[in-house]
């Protein structure tokens, strides 16, 4: 009895699901996932599922390939007598099985990648959508939080200002400039903030009589003037670890 051929022909059932699973996540993360192994292979083997029926589909009516599931029970089978007659069965039709899966699985990698797109820019995703609960990204929520991707079109930010506070020297120090980019750590951490235009000012300084105005055009780093100061260079890193807090403000010019 052959036990690695089953236990392969099961892989090359399932991969397809697997790669779709993870060509399709948006996740805030470098790492492996290590969500539970139940929701993971529930998720592959629905996704197989529908990719191999689609797949079928396409072979019949295109070429009218039919799918001989004695043969499959065959390879799946512990007695050396079926899986030798269903090898032969695979190998008289090689060339069109190296063809369905490897079809298969080069459109598991690259069609996630046109569903989230599109997901993404007809905004199905986003809080004002019937489809939200389907197809929200769930393990992104910075992304959302700092892109300013809930707002409905028309109102969507065109820049994004964050402020927040780092303790310098036992100070309490305010940065506050415009968001450029982010990134993670590998564990989805949000690991840094890269800024623009940005300006600090001791916590202590709080609001006062100050004109607004005034502090808004130190705030962008055009005057040192009123309460902020600002800080010269063109992309400045803010470390999310040594944060006390985050405050984020989404600008609309229109």
């Amino acid at each position: 009895m052959n036990v690695a051929l089953p236990a392969l022909v099961i892989f090359f059932i399932f991969l397809p699901g697997f790669i779709f699973r993870i060509r399709f996540k948006r996740v805030e993360r470098t790492s492996l996932d290590f969500s539970p192994f139940g929701r993971i292979a529930a998720g592959a083997v629905m996704s197989a599922a529908v990719a191999h029926l689609l797949w079928l589909s396409f072979t019949y009516w295109l070429f009218g390939q039919r799918f001989e599931p004695i043969v499959l029970m065959q390879l799946l089978s512990s007695a050396p007598a079926s899986q030798v007659a269903a090898a032969s069965a695979v190998a008289a039709d090689f060339s069109w099985i190296a063809a369905y899966f490897g079809t298969l699985l080069f459109a598991s990698f690259a069609f996630p990648i046109l569903l989230r797109s599109a997901i993404t820019n007809y905004r199905l995703d986003r809080a004002s959508s019937p489809l939200r609960p389907m197809l929200r990204f769930h393990e992104a929520p910075w992304y959302y939080l700092l892109t300013g991707a809930d707002f409905p079109e028309e109102e969507a930010p065109d820049f994004v200002i964050v402020a927040a506070i780092v303790e310098v020297g036992r100070e309490a120090m305010l940065y506050t400039g415009v968001l450029d980019s982010f990134f993670f750590d590998s564990d989805g951490q949000l690991d840094r903030l890269v800024l623009q235009g940005v300006a600090r000012r001791p916590l202590a300084r709080d609001k006062d009589t100050s004109d607004d105005a005034e502090d808004r055009a130190a705030s962008a780093g055009r005057a040192d003037t009123g309460r902020f100061y600002p800080v010269d260079g063109d992309s400045f890193v803010l470390r999310y670890s040594e944060m006390i807090t985050l405050n984020v403000q989404y600008v609309h010019l229109g």
